[in-house]
């Protein structure tokens, strides 16, 4: 075994929401217990990650908190984790997310027969698994919990979803696990440039790193056609979207947030971690095909948005524009391309988790996803009203939110290496400010209106149009959903004004995997 002094951080990184899924589990006959245990392992591994995150030493080596144990060695398998700024950030946002998804749904009335326990027993695990994801330095571990973590997701949402939940989850499923088994044949094809290199085979990331990206073009072509496959789907990419409209449309509001803010990310890290890296000369040639399905994203995302009936599905394809530019970032190659593209994964997580959550609260209300159903909401709920704005702004990288030094350092650093593709892009930011104003708009302005807001005036079979009808009694933001948007908010505005802290952690991280691309001046 070996392992770095602050290992031990990242080993209760991933085994506190371990732990905690499995106590939790057995709290099934306790609703209130078990929320009470979900939220204390949430926020106390929300407490190792700011640990973590203080540990770090940005100008220290790419991999830290580094730990490995034999696990398969006739094969050269270990159960190897460390931690990278990019991997680190991640982290760390899951860690906040978590908690603010189990308060946000304390109140939730899960489906019959369902119990808290076994539904925050799932987030717990995902929530291991998808640190384990990030934190893997071990391309075969990599790959198991890659495809391992599809299964929590898949009860979360099959289990306690919409009325459309099998349907989702099978969907949901299939295409990330056909993904993940494509990208298996690349990990093995790894393994064996590996062993004929070597004289013994290793899925090591650094020694792979080091053998692959020598290989000719050619088997880096298809190593790296496997990988970027499996995280094209996991993104998604367009055309490999289809399964997120599904997918978010019928999850739980919580389930939603953790499947757009932080499992998609699972993908366009993969690009970074794995496919830069390791097959630099395929990157770079195959770069063009991944910026037309980028800005194809961006443009497409963004027109179906404005066609959307349903406030989840429309938060769907907002995502799917917003992934766009973090592909658009990664493979334009320059230092604030890249940046832009990492710090996007960090700030799309907190801008569309948080207009996630309010969408959530306001669907608690009125009791329908519909953007028809309402009208005139702000009239009933202010606070409300004024916080979906905050998210909406965010969410369409409004100077002085979060988002926006994530967008203006993607188009920046890529108009010098990739001019057109980016004048397409900046179209989709049009767009963008659109399809989210229109959406606030037709929800919270206008006279009291819809079947969500407004009751019938007469008695039964009464025809008269809702928007004449007495007003429902609807209250606006109560103390715990104001406690669990707080921090969200913060950032939004913290981050927007001084984003120093995030740029620091990412920026060393970033520089080595264009150097490992061959490019050590930034591309500047």
């Amino acid at each position: 075994m070996t392992s770095s002094s602050s290992a031990v951080l990242l080993v209760l990184l991933l085994l506190v929401p371990l732990l905690g899924a499995l106590v939790v589990a057995f709290l099934r006959d306790n609703d209130t217990l078990a929320k009470q245990t979900a939220l204390g392992f949430s926020i106390a591994e929300f407490g190792v990650a700011i640990a973590a995150w203080f540990s770090y030493d940005p100008d220290g080596a790419r991999l830290q908190q580094y730990f490995s144990v034999d696990w398969i060695p006739a094969f050269g398998v270990h159960l190897s984790f460390g931690v990278d700024g990019i991997a680190l950030v991640m982290i760390a946002v899951i860690g906040l997310l978590v908690p603010l998804v189990i308060g946000a749904g304390w109140t939730e009335k899960l489906p019959a027969e369902r119990s808290a326990g076994g539904f925050l027993s799932l987030i717990l695990l995902q929530q291991a698994l998808t640190v384990g994801v990030f934190a893997a330095t071990d391309v075969f571990v990599f790959y198991v919990l890659f495809e391992i973590m599809l299964i929590p997701m898949y009860f979360l949402i099959g289990n306690y979803g919409g009325p459309r939940r099998q349907y989702a989850a099978m969907k949901f499923f299939l295409y990330s696990f056909l993904g993940g088994l494509i990208m298996l044949a690349s990990v093995i094809g790894a393994y064996s440039m590996a062993s004929d290199e070597l004289g013994s085979g290793t899925f090591d990331w650094a020694t792979l790193v080091e053998v692959v990206s020598d290989a000719p073009l050619e088997n880096q072509i298809w190593i790296f056609l496997g990988f970027f496959l499996a995280f094209a789907v996991k993104a998604p990419l367009v055309p490999l979207h289809t399964w997120l409209p599904d997918a978010a449309a019928e999850a739980p509001i919580g389930v939603a947030v953790l499947l757009v803010g932080i499992l998609d990310k699972v993908g366009t890290f993969g690009f970074l971690r794995y496919l830069l890296p390791m097959t630099p000369d395929a990157s770079t040639t195959l770069a063009p095909l991944v910026l037309v399905m980028g800005v194809a994203g961006i443009l497409y995302g963004a027109l179906l948005a404005t066609m959307q009936r349903d406030m989840k599905r429309f938060i769907a394809y907002v995502s799917i524009a917003h992934f766009g530019f973090i592909a658009l970032g990664i493979f334009a190659f320059t230092a604030q391309s890249e940046v832009g593209a990492v710090t996007y994964m960090v700030n799309h997580s907190i801008a569309t988790g948080m207009l996630i959550l309010v969408i959530g609260m306001v669907i608690a209300r009125g009791g329908s996803t519909l953007i028809a159903d309402y009208g005139g909401m702000a009239k009933l709920t202010p606070v409300l009203g004024g916080v979906f704005l905050v998210a909406a702004l965010a969410t369409l990288s409004l100077p002085g939110t979060n988002s926006f030094i994530s967008e203006f350092l993607v188009l920046v650093g890529s108009y010098g290496n990739e001019p057109v593709y980016t004048i397409l892009a900046t179209i989709g930011m049009i767009l963008a400010a659109m399809y989210v104003l229109w959406v606030y708009q037709r929800v919270f302005h206008g006279p009291v209106r819809g079947n969500a807001l407004v009751g019938v005036a007469g008695g039964p079979g009464t025809a008269i149009a809702p928007e004449v009808g007495a007003r429902k009694a609807i209250l606006d933001l109560d103390v715990r959903e104001k406690l669990v948007l707080a921090p969200l908010l913060a950032l939004v505005v913290g981050i927007g004004f001084y984003p120093a802290p995030l740029l620091d952690v990412i920026t060393p991280t970033v520089d080595a995997t264009l150097e490992a691309v061959g490019i050590s001046d930034g591309g500047n």
